[in-house]
């Protein structure tokens, strides 16, 4: 079982989620219920039956994301070249839980972080059919014209706002113990360049807002065409600067990182502005999760590496 990632989260028990089912969705009441594992942080993970899953915001900063989900995914997902964790129904609180809820459709596949993680022997041309459908998956939302739509999440927008706390960020990674070291110059180096990269110039367009290798469903990389067949987690979107939607190249093996680009059609400052949030998510993401999410501190640790060589050449 996961354990609590925050000091401050809630205990979202299955005692608790099989209550809220039962009371608010009885038709689904004979449906086995089993908590599953996730490299989500904000919400917790059930498996209802074998076709709907349920997510329960376990931190209080998660529970917009709730109705954003349920009011733009419907709409967006016409327009997605993959499948989509659709939402089917709200629930309401109870039961001693303070917020509402999602069930949501559950897909098959598995998480491009555990592929990402290197433990497999994959296709040859595996990494190059997931990069190419996920380039397809940033560029199709940006044609999307939806009345009322709202801004995406932090990361839509400018780098700037973070530059102090990227800052005081750099210090503090460089100061963890372990194996792995950052080098504050060369980390510091990245994130100016970043921040000297040209913004975006067009009208903002629809970003999944949090596109990182734990959100994209992938097949299994026994042979070729079997890519992304899903994008979970739909918490941020809205619309912003794609930029922060390339953040999941820095997942891909180098090759596939160039057929990743190509297919979505970043240009140069595009793809300097996403090297900053890869800079910026993993920063803050290793010193907070680095006892309790091991794997995923690993693969961010990958992730910020990857950026910080490619800035050098």
């Amino acid at each position: 079982m996961t354990p609590r990632l925050h000091d401050d989260e809630l205990d979202v028990t299955e005692a608790v989620v099989r209550s809220l089912v039962d009371d608010h969705h009885p038709a689904w009441r004979d449906l086995p219920l089993r908590r599953v594992p996730s490299t989500g942080t904000d919400n917790v993970v059930y498996r209802l039956g074998e076709e709907l899953g349920v997510r329960v915001p376990r931190i209080g900063w998660a529970v917009a994301q709730v109705e954003r989900e349920a009011r733009w995914l419907p709409l967006l997902a016409p327009h997605l070249p993959c499948a989509v964790s659709a939402p089917v129904a709200v629930g309401e609180p109870g039961h001693g839980y303070p917020h509402r809820w999602l069930v949501f459709r559950w897909l098959p596949g598995r998480d491009l972080a555990h592929a990402a993680s290197g433990h497999e022997t994959l296709h040859p041309g595996w990494w190059d059919d997931v990069a190419g459908a996920l380039g397809d998956v940033v560029r199709a939302p940006q044609a999307v014209r939806l009345p009322d739509a709202p801004a995406s999440g932090p990361r839509g927008g400018a780098l700037a706002p973070h530059d102090d706390a990227v800052r005081r960020l750099v210090a503090e990674v460089a100061a963890l113990p372990g194996d792995r070291r950052l080098d504050p110059q060369r980390a510091l180096a990245g994130w100016e360049a970043a921040l000297a990269a040209p913004p975006w110039a067009d009208d903002p367009v629809w970003v999944h807002g949090d596109l990182l290798p734990g959100n994209v469903l992938v097949g299994d990389g026994t042979s070729s065409g079997r890519g992304v067949v899903g994008l979970i987690d739909w918490s941020s979107p809205g619309l912003g600067d794609p930029a922060c939607d390339a953040m999941v190249a820095w997942a891909l093996p180098e090759r596939a990182r160039e057929v990743f680009r190509e297919r979505a059609g970043l240009d140069d400052a595009t793809w300097a502005r996403a090297r900053g949030w890869v800079i910026q998510q993993t920063l803050a993401f290793i010193p907070y999760y680095r006892t309790t999410l091991p794997g995923a501190v690993d693969g961010a640790w990958q992730r910020l590496e990857a950026v910080l060589d490619e800035t050098a050449r």
